[in-house]
């Protein structure tokens, strides 16, 4: 049994229903009735980005960063397709000298950013000590 099961389902027109275990997602190339593919991709590495800065923070001794934000910038090529991808990462929490240690550990532990290839790694910039 694979670890990851998706039901996709399309009846008609660009927009599929995913069910995912419990959860439901509706995905539409247009991006008329939900977020079109491209942007579920840029939440979803957001979305897998933050817990696993999180951790790379507790593994530099920050063990409660408050709030992270993280605003998504990404830029599509001619034919639709992600050329680019940036991160803009406010943090509460002050992490001085030890915030490109926390995001070295935060792309290692991050497994969209593994999956992506190299040339869509977010280009990032944290704002820590943000008031958020």
């Amino acid at each position: 049994m694979p670890d990851i099961q998706v039901t996709s389902t399309s009846p008609e027109g660009f927009s599929t229903s995913n069910r995912i275990g419990d959860w439901e997602l509706t995905i539409d190339a247009t991006g008329e009735e939900g977020p079109d593919p491209n942007q579920v991709l840029a939440a979803d590495y957001a979305s897998c980005f933050i817990p696993a800065f999180r951790v790379g923070a507790d593994k530099e001794g920050f063990d409660d960063l408050g709030t992270i934000q993280v605003d998504v910038a990404a830029d599509l090529d001619e034919d639709d397709d992600l050329e680019s991808i940036a991160f803009d990462i406010h943090v509460e929490e002050s992490l001085g000298d030890s915030v490109d240690d926390v995001v070295g550990r935060a792309e290692n532990i991050c497994h969209v950013h593994a999956a992506l290839r190299e040339e869509l790694h977010a280009d990032m910039s944290v704002n820590d000590g943000a008031n958020l």
